[in-house]
């Protein structure tokens, strides 16, 4: 179970939500919406929200420009995890990453597996690390958003989680920048 030590100060993060879909649109879009309302319940701020089409080009440029944005911490993706032609988040983003988080990818399976079983097999979400910004591809279903959030990143993003956060190590990921 998630330790919270409630004597220390909670810091926000600045998160920005992307859902990659042919078919959504904002009123239409179930898992960034879920997203979006996990973030604000949290005390996180929802940096940016945007919708693009299932396009490694078009999903690739707006991951990229928030990486560059100074103002935002955290990348969350939900949709194109899956195998079908159209499915190409990983594709698009993965190759942004300067680390990947693989421990994300398998907490993410152990949990949904106590959900969906075998079917977890269907999904490719993964995390990594890029400039100093976190990224996290998710399925497109909510019960998937909401499992990736209140099962690992609400905690990993809470800077009072012991025994450790991703907050926390927030100003070493780009150390290696420094030193030179």
């Amino acid at each position: 179970m998630p330790r919270i030590d409630e004597s220390r100060p909670f810091i926000a993060v600045n998160i920005a939500v992307l859902t990659v879909s042919d078919t959504r649109d904002l009123a239409s879009d179930k898992s960034g919406s879920a997203l979006a309302e996990m973030i604000a319940a949290d005390g996180h701020v929802l940096a940016d929200r945007a919708i693009v089409r299932d396009d490694v080009a078009a999903i690739r440029a707006k991951v990229q420009g928030w990486i560059d944005d100074p103002g935002i911490d955290v990348v969350i993706s939900t949709g194109g995890t899956g195998f079908t032609g159209r499915d190409v988040t990983p594709e698009a983003i993965k190759p942004l990453f300067e680390k990947e988080i693989d421990g994300f990818s398998i907490v993410f399976h152990m949990i949904s597996y106590q959900k969906i079983e075998t079917s977890t097999i269907q999904s490719r979400a993964c995390g990594g690390v890029a400039h100093g910004t976190y990224i996290f591809c998710l399925p497109g279903s909510p019960g998937a958003c909401k499992d990736a959030w209140g099962g690992i990143l609400k905690w990993q993003l809470d800077n009072r989680h012991r025994p450790c956060n991703f907050v926390e190590i927030m100003p070493r990921l780009e150390e290696h920048r420094r030193e030179t």
